[in-house]
């Protein structure tokens, strides 16, 4: 997943169901200066998921436990 937010930024925010952050994402991308910052900020925005569902996780992990 964080080679197709390299490549296709726009497409990593569509697969995950971001619709319109994935079309300012692609107007963004269309032109060569703007595909770096479309690039980063997907990349970013996927760690940053998976930082929030391994959050989710351990709290409900340590909900179970008490």
């Amino acid at each position: 997943m964080t080679l197709i937010a390299i490549f296709f930024p726009f497409a990593s925010f569509f697969l995950r169901g971001k619709i319109l952050t994935s079309i300012i994402c692609l107007i963004l991308q269309i032109t060569l200066i703007g595909w770096i910052p479309a690039a980063i900020w997907a990349v970013i925005s996927l760690q940053n998921s998976r930082a929030d569902q391994r959050n989710k996780k351990l709290i409900r992990a340590i909900k179970t436990k008490s």
